[in-house]
């Protein structure tokens, strides 16, 4: 048993690999100033300049989102003991947006600022949709998406209440931006802050996987296996919240890569362990790739990134539903 998910794991991760590798290399090729190997040996300054400040840093943030979102969609999925749950889902993601709009009309819109109040928001949300649910006196955590739902369609109210007040000369269009989600803005001086939160809080929840395995079982059973149920989830929970508002501070509302990452890497390999999460990052990273480079590439200008995840995302939700998100 160990040794044929060894060997479906191995081809199924190589071969995303392979994908995700040729996707980055024609990620750093294609957009409005499409770059070859000869430009950039030539030495020639515009083309070198569009690499390093432009098209580099917005393929490294592809990456590094997709991957993000998938991990942390794993640990909702997980921690939640539902299959439905992912940052969009129970909120967080709309949650980090509005933290997002608030930093943009209140505090100016600086990175920092704008980081701290997308993962204050986000963690809020994470926490009102787990009081919601515990008030409906059942213990199940299958309540929690629909807790999530109720917070979500909360915090998009209070956006569309941003939105209307908000100047259409200078903050509208900024928060159309978060809402949608793009990577067109992407330079390198916005990755390396998002960068190093989102991936010292996913190699945390990596270190943390065994803890995170046994929460998919029933609390008395994690309990006696050692595990402080609360306060682990609450670490969990935390972490990957961190990770998530890290990414949406800088590229948007991005919409179903928590969802449906995870969920085609357990289909493929049939397991939870520590490789189907990691697997589970690299299709994320995938995924955003290739919706950047569609993005990027069918208009004549770059089009938001949660139209091409949406079109995989929706119909895939649809299929959970009906097949009641009894998933492997």
């Amino acid at each position: 048993m160990q040794k044929q998910f060894a060997n479906k794991w191995m081809i199924c991760f190589g071969a995303a690999l392979v994908l995700t590798g040729a996707a980055f290399v024609v990620s750093l090729c294609v957009g409005r100033f499409p770059l070859s190997v000869s430009d950039l040996l030539s030495g020639q300054e515009l083309p070198v300049r569009v690499f390093w400040r432009l098209r580099l840093p917005r393929t490294l943030m592809a990456v590094l989102a997709g991957f993000v979102l998938g991990v942390a969609g794993s640990v909702y999925q997980t921690v939640f003991q539902n299959p439905l749950a992912s940052p969009d889902i129970i909120g967080v993601s709309s949650g980090a947006t509005v933290g997002a709009a608030c930093a943009i009309l209140f505090f100016g819109g600086g990175l920092a600022v704008t980081a701290a109040m997308a993962f204050l928001c986000a963690l809020v949300t994470v926490f009102v949709t787990l009081g919601l649910s515990r008030l409906s006196g059942t213990r199940r955590l299958s309540s929690v998406v629909l807790s999530g739902i109720a917070v979500n369609a909360f915090t998009q109210a209070i956006l569309m209440l941003l939105k209307l007040s908000a100047d259409p000369q200078k903050h509208l269009g900024a928060i159309e931006y978060w809402v949608m989600g793009s990577l067109s803005d992407m330079t390198a001086s916005k990755l390396p802050l998002s960068a190093a939160v989102s991936l010292v809080s996913t190699g945390v929840i990596l270190l943390l996987h065994r803890q995170l395995l046994l929460l998919s079982l029933s609390e008395e059973e994690a309990g006696m296996l050692g595990v402080s149920v609360e306060k682990m989830r609450f670490l969990l929970l935390v972490f990957a919240t961190l990770a998530v508002a890290s990414i949406v501070s800088v590229t948007g509302l991005i919409s179903f890569v928590g969802l449906l990452a995870p969920h085609v890497a357990r289909l493929l390999t049939k397991d939870f362990r520590l490789p189907t999460m990691v697997f589970g990052g690299v299709l994320g990273s995938l995924l955003l790739l290739v919706a950047d480079l569609l993005a990027r590439s069918i208009g004549t200008a770059d089009l938001p990134l949660s139209i091409f995840t949406s079109f995989l995302g929706a119909p895939f939700l649809l299929f959970l539903v009906i097949k009641g998100g009894k998933m492997a």
